[in-house]
């Protein structure tokens, strides 16, 4: 991988990152066209040095300029609100992960599976190779099923954290004393980073999240041994 990959986000990797990113592009076209029309007015007037004086008050173009901009934020407003339905809807999960949110460190645990937790702490510099995540690689990874629908349960136990990873579309506040829950497919295998997105501490910026997604016969393999 070229070196210009790890210096930008990671691609999207579930259906919801990938709608996010269509809903992104459907906002920049609509503001690309009100940003182009409203500066061809404005250079129209400055250089038109004609005046109607029957535009200067009029019924029908106040109608336009009012119902024309509700158009527009209605054509926004249903896919936001199509999306945040998505993002908050939790589809029949496979598989359950609880994570808890520590000053600063991560501890997980399979809740479909006995006696399977551990923390995740950041990756001394001084133990990494060349090929690990300078900042980012932990020692512990979280492993997750491909093409499996993961619900995740979130809290924290001192202050507040957030957990996230930008490829996935996932941002969950991690609160003491209360249980956040979201929902999540990925579809591609692979490393997904992410971090604390919550400023949490002196070493808020040292408590990152590393995602290991892999086919469920590896992942069955996986959970077998750790258990063992």
């Amino acid at each position: 991988m070229a070196t210009w990959a790890y210096l930008s986000l990671q691609d999207s990797a579930s259906p919801l990152m990938e709608q996010l990113i269509f809903f992104n592009d459907h906002i920049m076209v609509i503001l690309v066209l009100i940003i182009s029309f409203v500066g061809y007015m404005l250079f129209t007037v400055l250089n038109n040095l004609f005046i109607n004086r029957l535009m200067l008050e009029d019924q029908t173009i106040e109608l336009i300029w009012t119902t024309i901009p509700a158009i527009i934020l209605i054509f926004i407003a249903l896919p936001s609100l199509r999306l945040l339905y998505m993002l908050d809807e939790v589809n029949n999960p496979s598989s359950t992960l609880k994570t808890v949110g520590h000053q600063w460190y991560w501890s997980y645990e399979y809740t479909d599976f006995m006696h399977l937790d551990f923390d995740s702490y950041m990756q001394p510099s001084s133990d990494q190779t060349f090929a690990d995540f300078r900042l980012l690689d932990v020692d512990n990874r979280v492993v997750i099923p491909l093409n499996t629908q993961v619900r995740i349960i979130i809290s924290a136990a001192d202050v507040i954290h957030s957990w996230t990873i930008p490829a996935l579309g996932i941002k969950a506040d991690a609160i003491p004393g209360r249980l956040n829950q979201a929902s999540f497919m990925v579809n591609r295998p692979g490393l997904y980073l992410g971090q604390c997105s919550e400023i949490c501490g002196a070493n808020h910026s040292f408590m990152p999240i590393v995602l290991e997604v892999t086919p469920i016969y590896n992942f069955l393999k996986w959970i077998s041994s750790s258990i063992d």
